[in-house]
């Protein structure tokens, strides 16, 4: 019994380090928004708050607009992804062949190639069907970033699900839609649920291609805070504030959300 409470208790301090470590520089940021420049580059937190970086950031951009931006992109991208993913999950999940596996392991193996080997053609396809700089053609880009993931966990959770439950529907004559709409999804709502936040979330963060196939229509919150790194240098402030501004939404939504997350992200981890 000892042992087990000191067990617990190792592991408990080890998550505080962890979560310590992990919010240090949110923090950081936070306290650096409320400096001036100059104190800016200073790590001390001795210093006279003020609001001058806040009023010059809502000054010189609209920030709606790119909050905006932001939203569209993520939730189009992840309804998108969804639309997509559920029905292919479906199929893998209930209809396997001897592919299946080596097909959801490629779809995987995607995720792995590096961004910028396929920038160029993704850059000049988007070009060419007048998508660049523009919210829908982030969203099937995003799309097609997420997608693999989406496929993933949808086909884990459908996994879950006995089978012998849908041999039952099909008894009582239920087709495929109705076995979907009707059993599937809600019996792996929760999974399912998690699987959106984590699409919602891969996106708002997702900077590298807001920064290269957007810039002024289009831009969200990424393009947002690197606006303020300029050849000009480095205001740490400002960038500060711009990088406050853009997480505070995620983060709220991520507070309010946690349950349903985790709760998804254990979804037939417990039978």
């Amino acid at each position: 019994m000892m042992r087990e409470q000191w067990q617990q208790a190792w592991v408990g301090a080890l998550a505080w380090v962890v979560a310590v470590l992990m919010f240090f520089p949110i923090l950081l940021i936070a306290v650096t928004a409320f400096k001036t420049e100059q104190d800016a580059y200073s790590l001390s937190l001795l210093f006279q708050p003020t609001l001058d970086s806040f009023r010059e950031v809502f000054a010189r951009s609209q920030y709606l607009a790119f909050v905006q931006n932001s939203v569209l992109v993520s939730l189009g991208a992840t309804v998108l992804s969804l639309v997509i993913a559920i029905p292919a999950a479906y199929s893998m999940a209930f209809f396997p062949n001897k592919r299946t596996q080596k097909l959801l392991l490629w779809m995987l193996s995607t995720k792995m190639m590096p961004a910028v080997g396929v920038l160029i053609p993704i850059y000049l396809m988007a070009k060419q069907t007048g998508l660049l700089d523009s919210v829908t053609g982030l969203i099937i880009v995003y799309t097609l970033m997420n997608l693999p993931i989406a496929v993933w966990m949808a086909f884990t959770y459908f996994n879950e699900v006995p089978k012998e439950i849908l041999e039952a529907a099909r008894i009582d004559g239920a087709n495929a839609w109705q076995e979907m709409f009707h059993l599937l999804l809600p019996t792996t709502l929760p999974g399912l649920a998690s699987t959106a936040l984590l699409l919602v979330i891969f996106s708002w963060n997702e900077a590298f291609w807001s920064l290269n196939l957007s810039s002024s229509n289009a831009a969200p919150l990424t393009v947002f805070i690197a606006s303020y790194s300029n050849p000009e240098g480095l205001f740490w402030a400002k960038l500060s504030v711009a990088s406050l501004l853009a997480i505070a939404p995620i983060l709220g939504l991520g507070w309010v959300a946690q349950k349903q997350l985790v709760r998804g992200m254990t979804f037939g981890a417990v039978k």
